[in-house]
């Protein structure tokens, strides 16, 4: 055998141990995403701002989301304004998010509409405790499994002091605010 030949044939069986490595990969995170995924109850959740730090990601998987069917579309939204601000206008020392994810758009006299940037948000949970305590709670946190690495063991998740974070199943990734309360 010539030493071409025999570098060749290691060559090739080391691209079919890669592919196969590969599609063993693939197959496995398939699984993975069939069976259960980490995610918020948005009923126990205290917005205790560790989502934004405890995340192994650099920035958090957590984004908040907003359940429009409870918005009260309210002019003085207290997930969007600080308690009491200054004066009623959308400066940005009178708004609760320190990063301008929150969005306000007018409607229709007194209705205001808030929608998030979520590439802006942080998970701070500032807006989230600011709308559940004064407000309806109609802004939640949520982890975005577009981003989740979905990890053994969540490290938001352990650090939680509500035990807000379960596994779901992943066909059903989301756990949403409604009107009906817990499921």
């Amino acid at each position: 055998m010539k030493r071409r030949d025999f570098l060749g044939g290691v060559l090739s069986g080391t691209g079919l141990l890669g592919l196969g490595a590969l599609l063993a990969g693939l197959t496995r995170r398939r699984v993975r995403a069939e069976g259960t995924v980490w995610q918020i109850d948005p009923w126990k959740c205290t917005a205790c701002g560790r989502c934004a730090t405890e995340c192994v990601l650099e920035q958090s998987a957590t984004k908040c989301v907003h359940a429009f069917e409870l918005c009260g579309y309210c002019q003085l939204c207290t997930g969007y304004f600080e308690p009491q601000p200054n004066r009623l206008n959308t400066a940005a020392e009178n708004q609760l998010c320190p990063t301008g994810a929150i969005n306000r758009a007018f409607i229709e006299d007194p209705y205001y509409e808030y929608t998030i940037n979520e590439s802006l948000c942080v998970a701070c949970g500032k807006c989230v405790k600011g709308c559940t305590m004064f407000g309806n709670g109609s802004l939640h946190l949520q982890i975005r499994h577009d981003r989740c690495v979905n990890c053994n063991e969540c490290s938001i998740a352990r650090a939680c002091p509500a035990e807000a974070i379960r596994r779901v199943p992943a066909r059903q990734p989301y756990l949403y605010k409604t009107r009906e309360g817990p499921a």
